[in-house]
């Protein structure tokens, strides 16, 4: 009788200890997914701020100063923003980029848990001049696209309207959990409309994190290679898988998932951020006039 509690109490000891490595692995698996989220929307922050920067700098002074034409030294890129003689084109693009602007600034606002703990009033009006501008990016985005030739060819047309299509129902379901206070949804919805409201800044980030990491591994990227027809839809499937992943990671029970995802999280951002040191001197290169090199 006393060999079999022994035995009782050392497996009870043995469950207990497994138990609480179990816990501590968890514990600890959270805490890299938590790190891992903070450092990828920390590179977009800084990324996004400097885009909204850039915008306001390139896109407006050049409104102010008349001279909407320095709009074309997109030209090699395949873009010519300015059309001569097209003023109320020319405007809608304008008003167009600086709603760009609007959500590369306050979308990135409206995910910041202090903002909307500290200052809920300010959450709430942010919340419905975001809504308002990505449903007037995504109407104005299908114009610009289909009508006025903005896209540089079909491809990134059709990858366009279904952007806008997905920014369309992203903003019904952000305002429909919303009204019904499901919070926790609420907020999924509006991670995924952020992502893919700033798909554009996604897609340049991406080419330019392709270039520098194709040279990296000794290959020799080239504007003709397949994965630019890929990006023109990655750019806004890839950050939502990502986002997707996040949601499943820090819902799931086990420790080797969450871990997982903090790995794919942490290589995406790293990514991300080769890509925006890349893109970075490209729009200082373009605001500053000189003749544009790659």
């Amino acid at each position: 009788m006393k060999v079999t509690t022994a035995r009782f109490r050392l497996s009870n000891e043995q469950q207990s200890s497994a138990s609480a490595t179990t816990q501590t692995k968890l514990e600890n698996a959270n805490k890299l997914l938590k790190y891992s989220a903070i450092f990828w929307f920390s590179v977009i922050l800084a990324g996004q701020w400097f885009f909204f920067y850039y915008i306001i700098k390139f896109y407006g002074m050049s409104v102010i100063n008349d001279n909407m034409e320095i709009w074309n030294r997109w030209e090699p890129m395949g873009n010519t923003p300015h059309k001569a003689g097209d003023t109320a084109g020319n405007m809608l693009f304008f008003v167009h980029v600086m709603g760009a602007g609007i959500v590369a600034f306050g979308g990135a606002l409206q995910l910041l848990p202090k903002v909307r703990a500290v200052v809920p009033v300010f959450h709430k009006i942010n919340g419905y001049v975001f809504l308002a501008t990505v449903f007037f990016l995504a109407m104005s985005g299908f114009y610009l696209s289909w009508i006025r030739g903005a896209s540089p060819d079909i491809i990134s047309e059709i990858g366009t309207s279904i952007n806008g299509f997905f920014i369309l129902g992203f903003a019904y379901m952000t305002v429909k959990t919303a009204i019904s206070k499901d919070i926790a949804n609420h907020r999924k919805w509006a991670i995924r409309l952020f992502l893919v409201s700033n798909a554009q800044w996604f897609l340049r980030v991406g080419v330019f994190s392709y270039f520098i990491t194709g040279t990296m591994l000794g290959a020799s990227p080239a504007f003709g290679d397949p994965f630019f027809p890929i990006w023109t839809f990655g750019c806004f499937l890839l950050p939502l898988a990502a986002s997707q992943l996040y949601f499943y990671g820090s819902q799931s029970k086990r420790s080797h998932v969450k871990v997982a995802t903090s790995g794919v999280l942490i290589v995406l951002t790293v990514l991300m951020s080769l890509g925006i040191v890349g893109f970075t001197p490209f729009l200082l290169q373009i605001m500053s006039g000189d003749p544009i090199t790659f």
